[in-house]
Order: C-alpha cells, then structure tokens, then sequence
C-alpha cells in the first residue's frame, strides 16, 4: 500500500463515528460475497473487516487514492463512483455519494497506518489525561474544541483541578499542543485559567511563550529565551501542516534579510525539540540566499552543540 508524508497533510478535523457494535452491525450489512462475511464479536468482526479492506486496496492505487480524496474533502461526490467501494460498504450508494460510517472508520485507520496521523473521534477524549487532550484537540474547530472540552470536564473532580492539569501539561506537550493549551485557559477557563497562565510566567522558556501567546508586555524573554519561543511558535505552524510560507514568515516578522539572518543565527543556540525542523523549512524554502546560507550554518551549529550535549 502506498504511504503518504505526514508533513504534506495538515492536521485533519474530526470525526464523527457511533460505537463498535453500530459498525460492526453494518459490516454484517455490507453487500460482500458470502465467503467475505467476518464472524466472531464485534470487534472480530470489524478486524477481519478491516484486513480485507486493506487487501482490496492495495490491489489498486486508484481505489485507494478514491477513498482517501474523499474522507479528506469531506464532501458529497456526484457522478461515478469505483462499484469496489461500494460493494465494500465504504459508500453510500444514494446519489450525490457520501462515505458510510465504514468509510470514515476505515480511511481514518489507513491514514493512521501511512502517515501516523491519528485522526480525532468525537468523544474519544473525554478519559484522557491532559496532555492527550491538548494533543487531540489541535485541529479542532470551534463549535467542535468546546464539545470535547465539554465531555473532559465531565470527568473531573471541578474545573480547578482541569484547570491544575492544563497548566502542569503546557511545558511537556508539543508546540501547537502548547498554543491550544493556553489559548483554551486564555479564554475556556475565566479567571481562574488567566491567573494559572500568570503563575506560568515565572517559569524559564514556557514562561516567554505563554506571555509572547498572551500578549504579556510585562514579560519580556531574556536573551537565552528568545531562540526557543521563536522556534515554538513557527513550530506550531509547521505541526498544524501550515504552508511554508507561513513558518518563514513567522520567524522573519517584517524584519529585512540582514535583520533575519542575524536573528535566524541565534536559533541554534536554543535547545528547542523542533530547531532543526525549523532551520530545514527555512534552508529550502526562504527566497534569500542569504538567510538561508545562514539557517545551513546554524544546523551545523546545531549538530555540533548538539554532540557536544550529549
């Protein structure tokens, strides 16, 4: 089966599916071949179901490629539509032609598998701990982020503890995980989210992002904080599967080459998880020379500081 890059496909919405016994039932349903028909429970059911889809597609790229422009477009297609995905349950076979809860389930499953991109359920959050729920919740749109957090808060003690959770979480999540973070204690938790994000200003390096995210004039970064919130905050951006444009821009913000580059120089003295993905976008894509001869430089830089750290 052909695979796919993760950096190429942006963080995907999520989806709406019912339980395992719903699906199983319309595996049972599908018009397949009597020999096809899984037995067993429902989850035995729905992996036998599963294996034969993979095999089906693997056989045809086209097929695949189908199934997948489908659940990324997440709209209605009019027209023909492959008779395999429909005889596998995967569409619904009224026009304009939709994928079934078998379709959804199945492309979320090879998507997972190709790019490791683990695609949001609904609901599926509600017994996660925090870090899980930042990390699920960073391509969700709003109405859909404030019902997840709905159903999370469900499972706590009181919104204090939520609260307690978010904030211990901010320093150990990933930079888009981070920015969900702090905008939901921003804006989700009223006073008492705004003042856990205060108690985070004191902190080194997660203490200057927090204030650059928030506004917070009154905490400046000192010099060895700069690199790192510059890097998290382009990071941000480049996990969500922004264009790349967008990371340069981030990082060049209004400033002339010479003023980047000299900038773009300090980054590898940082010791941010994502500097070296950082200075790869900027080598390949920024439009002056100049600055991008300086990223290569500062991943040099980097590798040896890195060496050197052990």
């Amino acid at each position: 089966m052909m695979s796919y890059n993760d950096d190429t496909l942006p963080l995907q919405p999520p989806i709406r599916l019912p339980g395992e016994a719903t699906l199983a039932a319309a595996v049972r349903a599908a018009p397949l071949a009597e020999e096809l028909k899984p037995a067993g429970d429902d989850a035995e059911v729905l992996a036998a179901w599963a294996d034969h889809c993979r095999r089906r597609l693997a056989e045809d790229e086209e097929l695949l490629l189908e199934l997948i422009r489908m659940f990324l477009s997440r709209e209605p297609l009019v027209g023909d539509v492959p008779e395999t995905l429909t005889g596998l349950g995967l569409v619904r076979q009224a026009e304009p032609y939709t994928l079934s809860w078998l379709g959804l389930w199945a492309a979320r499953q090879i998507i997972a598998e190709t790019t490791g991109q683990d695609i949001p359920v609904m609901g599926s959050l509600a017994g996660a701990d925090a870090a899980a729920l930042l990390h699920g919740l960073r391509s969700y749109p709003e109405p859909e982020r404030g019902e997840e957090l709905t159903g999370w808060l469900k499972g706590r003690d009181d919104e204090a503890t939520a609260v307690a959770e978010i904030a211990a979480a901010l320093g150990t999540v990933s930079p888009l995980s981070r920015a969900v973070g702090v905008e939901l204690l921003s804006s989700a938790f009223g006073e008492e989210g705004r003042l856990a994000l205060t108690r985070l200003l004191e902190e080194p390096k997660l203490g200057a992002v927090v204030a650059a995210r928030t506004g917070r004039e009154d905490r400046q970064p000192a010099p060895e904080e700069i690199a790192w919130v510059l890097v998290d905050m382009a990071a941000a951006l480049l996990e969500f599967g922004g264009e790349a444009g967008e990371v340069v821009e981030s990082i060049a913000m209004g400033m002339d080459a010479e003023e980047q580059a000299g900038t773009i120089a300090i980054l590898a003295f940082g010791d941010h998880p994502w500097t070296g993905q950082v200075l790869r976008v900027i080598i390949e894509h920024h439009p002056d020379e100049r600055v991008s001869a300086t990223a290569r430089k500062a991943l040099r830089r980097l590798h040896g500081l890195t060496d050197l750290r052990g």
